[in-house]
C-alpha cells in the first residue's frame, strides 16, 4: 500500500490530491452522461425562463439508470450506493456541488489526511443513499457526501469555546439552515441522501482525530481505509461497466 501511494501521489496535485481526483471523476463522468443523452435523444436547447436553468445540461434518467444511479434496487446492486455519488443530473447541480466541494475539501483533506479523507467522503456518501434507497428515493450526486463533511466539521467545531472554531460552527449551521430550505422548498432534492450523509459525517467527527496521522501505526490505520474506500470505488465502476454493456434496465 505505501509503495503504490508514493506512486500515485507522482500523478496527483501534490496538494488535496483526493478532492481534486473527486472533482476531476464527477466532471469526467457528466461529460460522458452529457454526450450518452445527447446520443439518445438529440440536443435540446433550453426554453421556459427559469425553470429551463435548472434543466440546462440536463442528463437523461435513462442513461443515469444505467450508469448507476441510486434506487431502492441498491440492495440487489449495492455498487449503486457508490456510483451515484460521482453522477450528476445537470450543469446546475455539478456546478453547485463541485463548488462547495472545493470550498470544504481541500481544508478537511489537509486537516485529516488524503486517505482518511477519502473514507469519509466515501462512507457518508453510502451511508445517505442507504437512508435513501431505504425510503424508497432515486437520486444521484455527491451532496450526501458534502452534507457528511459538513457534519465531520460540525462535530469537530461542538463543544469547543475557540473564536475561531465559534465562527466555523456559525457558518457550518447557515449552510444547513439555507439546504434545509432548499430541500423543502425545490423538487427533487433527495433529503433523506442529505440527513444520512450529515448524521454520518458527525458520528465520524466524534470518533476520529482531527489531526495527520502523528505514528506508523495511525499511518498503517490510515492507509487501510483509504485504499478501502479506493478499491470500492473502482471494483463499483467495474460492475457498472458491467451492467452498462450486458443489463437491459434502463436504456434496454
Amino acid at each position: 500500500m505505501a509503495a503504490a501511494s508514493r506512486s500515485l501521489s507522482k500523478l496527483l496535485p501534490q496538494t488535496a490530491p483526493v478532492s481534486y481526483g473527486i472533482l476531476g471523476l464527477c466532471c469526467v463522468l457528466y461529460g460522458v452522461s452529457l454526450l450518452a443523452t445527447i446520443n439518445r435523444t438529440g440536443f435540446e436547447a433550453p426554453s421556459g425562463g427559469l425553470g429551463a436553468l435548472f434543466g440546462l445540461g440536463g442528463i437523461s434518467g435513462a442513461v443515469l439508470m444505467r450508469m448507476g444511479l441510486s434506487g431502492p434496487f441498491n440492495f440487489e446492486q449495492p455498487w449503486r450506493f457508490i456510483t451515484a455519488i460521482f453522477l450528476h443530473g445537470s450543469l446546475l447541480h455539478i456546478g453547485f456541488n463541485m463548488w462547495v466541494l472545493m470550498d470544504l475539501g481541500p481544508t478537511i483533506e489537509e486537516m485529516y489526511g488524503s486517505a482518511r479523507f477519502l473514507f469519509v467522503f466515501i462512507a457518508t456518501g453510502v451511508s445517505g443513499y442507504v437512508l435513501s434507497a431505504v425510503t424508497g428515493h432515486f437520486s444521484v450526486g455527491a451532496s450526501g457526501s458534502l452534507l457528511g463533511l459538513i457534519g465531520l466539521l460540525l462535530a469537530l467545531t461542538m463543544g469547543s469555546h475557540n473564536i475561531g472554531m465559534r465562527m466555523l460552527r456559525s457558518q457550518l449551521l447557515y449552510w444547513l439552515v439555507y439546504i434545509a430550505v432548499l430541500g423543502l422548498l425545490m423538487p427533487g432534492i433527495d433529503n433523506y441522501a442529505h440527513i444520512g450523509g450529515f448524521v454520518s459525517g458527525f458520528i465520524l467527527g466524534k470518533i476520529m482525530s482531527d489531526r495527520q496521522p502523528a505514528d506508523l501505526t495511525e499511518r498503517r490505520r490510515a492507509w487501510a481505509l483509504g485504499w478501502t474506500a479506493g478499491l470500492a470505488v473502482v471494483a463499483s465502476f467495474a460492475f457498472m461497466l458491467f451492467n452498462y454493456f450486458h443489463s437491459a434496465i434502463g436504456l434496454g
